[in-house]
């Protein structure tokens, strides 16, 4: 019998590109991961959703898929 590991949503958020999209993995309350496939207009639109609430002025830097 293959030993258990606990699922905890501990660890660092995780952004990686696969294939077309972009994945966001992002540890939740209660163990496990959310995880959230979205293409650069959406991954651009969230970016810009969250920098007047962080204060970032820097643009991200471009993806190109």
């Amino acid at each position: 019998m293959a030993a258990m590991k606990p699922r905890t949503g501990d660890g660092p958020i995780e952004v990686t590109k696969e294939g077309r999209g972009i994945l966001l993995r992002f540890p939740v309350d209660g163990g496990g991961r959310l995880v959230v496939e979205m293409n650069v207009a959406e991954a651009t639109g969230l970016f810009e959703a969250l920098k007047p609430v962080v204060g970032q002025a820097e643009a991200p830097p471009r993806l190109s898929l």
